[in-house]
């Protein structure tokens, strides 16, 4: 029925018809400034390769001598056909999300690229269909959203590059023009993709904790396609990412926990809060290794095993220094909530006061409260800074070629020396007479590549090989580094640590032969 003014509160706003109004192409500029975070952005392409089903992901930097080139996400999930690449690739189309799926909203792909590249790439293939390629780059959005078919005989050449992870079906996502790659200037490619992969390694191994701890195999690589042999060049550097459990303890901080809690939250039903308390002091990665610790404490959010907020009271309390055991559990309903609501970038969540008013009246199965929970985590943690501490020297952190996992127990038994580049390991030619030798001006052992064999069974190893003997030397050498003045002593010392390892390579050589024989 036509509207008719009157004095009664209309509870609807009439209307008298409708129009479809496409976005502008001014709206790539939006698009691409959503503060997506460089290694959120990364992350949410995973997401995407987990939802394809995919149990191998490769994150694939490229470089060349001068500069850093590109990064891919290579996955062996599912694939996409051309119809597949045209729904993925549309700006503000959003696809049918199954209940267990890690996507939301149908924007990550393309936000989370273009906030960082000027131009996105996909190449997918299925079992039945040919691989195929997308691109969509910033012009050609402001171009009524243009998007560009990939040369199909480009698309399988990049399919077959990857064949150790694509065998049947797979993806590969490609950013170029990156921006912060360009601002690294020439002769700081290493330093800077040091950093950027320890940040990444982190992150990963972190939010997506429980898809590692479940079998996925996510590793990040570097390639330097000017040296070495083949498409790809030579292999740089090899991360498998390890999982990064904020809740791995070895024992509790407090026997009896970890607690289920119920909180009667009005809207959405009992939600399940499992209360931990981390033993005091603890040195593990899991408690240390992910951020500041009085951030890290209160709420942990997932959403279908995927953590989405790492710490954080949500309006239930401030941060406390004393609080900073307490880490909360809590698995998101899998559909959209009006209490709970999660952020396009899949980084926090809001709730409203439903949510902290439930969790203040929250009881476990004997009785017990969420209040006298904290009380508790409290209590540890003050007793556990009454006891006295050995202080251990700080080091200077170990950098490239050291194995990650060895890196981790090395960061839980040490704490870092503020501002030091790590130290990295590689192998050079070097005289016969010297097993290794320093590079103080760019923090490096450099060990002798004849003897390279000798650690790795005849065969070429890894960037990360040799694993004892690089563990061995960063414990001998580590505060040969980061000094002003080079003193007598310290060479003299290093000479003779060079002639004794020098002597035992050469029996451990002696032995192989007699072995052979």
């Amino acid at each position: 029925m036509p509207y008719e003014p009157g004095t009664v509160w209309q509870y609807e706003v009439p209307t008298t018809g409708s129009t479809h109004l496409p976005p502008d192409a001014g709206y790539g500029k939006a698009l691409t400034n959503q503060g997506y975070g460089f290694e959120v952005a990364v992350a949410d392409l995973i997401d995407n390769s987990i939802d394809a089903g995919a149990d191998k992901i490769v994150v694939h930097f490229l470089r060349d001598a001068k500069r850093i080139l590109t990064l891919l996400v290579i996955d062996n999930g599912g694939g996409m056909d051309d119809v597949g690449l045209d729904t993925a690739m549309t700006v503000g189309r959003r696809r049918e999300y199954g209940e267990s799926t890690l996507g939301m909203y149908g924007t990550g792909l393309k936000a989370a690229s273009l906030s960082h590249a000027a131009s996105l790439t996909v190449v997918s293939r299925t079992k039945r269909s040919r691989a195929a390629g997308r691109r969509l780059t910033a012009e050609g959005i402001e171009d009524s959203f243009r998007c560009d078919t990939v040369d199909p005989r480009y698309a399988q050449e990049l399919v077959d590059r990857y064949d150790g992870v694509i065998e049947w079906h797979g993806t590969v996502v490609r950013w170029d023009q990156v921006r912060v790659f360009e601002t690294v200037t020439a002769g700081q490619s290493d330093q800077f993709l040091s950093k950027a992969i320890a940040r990444l390694e982190t992150h990963l191994g972190l939010y997506l904790h429980r898809f590692l701890q479940g079998g996925l195999k996510l590793d990040i690589a570097v390639w330097d396609v000017s040296s070495g042999e083949g498409l790809l060049g030579e292999e740089v550097d090899h991360i498998a990412v390890e999982a990064l459990d904020p809740f791995g303890y070895k024992v509790p901080g407090k026997a009896g926990y970890p607690r289920t809690f119920t909180a009667p939250v009005e809207g959405l039903g009992d939600v399940q809060l499992t209360a931990h308390i981390w033993p005091a002091k603890s040195k593990q990665a899991g408690f240390r290794q992910i951020g500041p610790l009085t951030d890290r404490q209160g709420f942990y959010f997932y959403r279908n095993n995927r953590l989405v907020q790492a710490g954080g009271w949500n309006g239930l309390r401030n941060p406390e220094g004393h609080l900073v055991l307490a880490r909360v559990a809590v698995d998101l309903p899998s559909h959209e909530s009006s209490v709970l609501s999660l952020d396009v970038k899949k980084e926090s969540v809001t709730v409203t006061p439903a949510f902290t008013l439930g969790v203040e009246k929250a009881l476990d199965t004997s009785g017990g409260t969420f209040r006298g929970y904290l009380s508790d985590a409290e209590a540890v943690y003050r007793d556990g800074a009454k006891r006295t501490e050995i202080v251990r020297r700080p080091v200077t952190p170990p950098g490239k070629g050291m194995d990650p996992k060895i890196k981790r127990v090395i960061k839980e038994e040490l704490s870092e020396k503020p501002g030091e580049d790590p130290i990295a390991f590689t192998w050079a030619a070097l005289p016969p007479d010297k097993f290794f030798d320093l590079d103080r001006d760019n923090n490096c052992v450099l060990l002798n590549k004849a003897f390279r064999g000798d650690f790795n069974d005849g065969r070429r190893g890894g960037s990360n090989d040799a694993p004892v003997t690089k563990a061995l030397l960063y414990l001998l050498l580590e505060d040969c580094f980061g000094l002003g003045r080079w003193e007598r002593s310290r060479q003299d010392r290093v000479d003779y640590w060079n002639t004794i390892l020098l002597a035992s390579v050469r029996v451990q050589q002696e032995r192989r032969t007699q072995a052979a024989d």
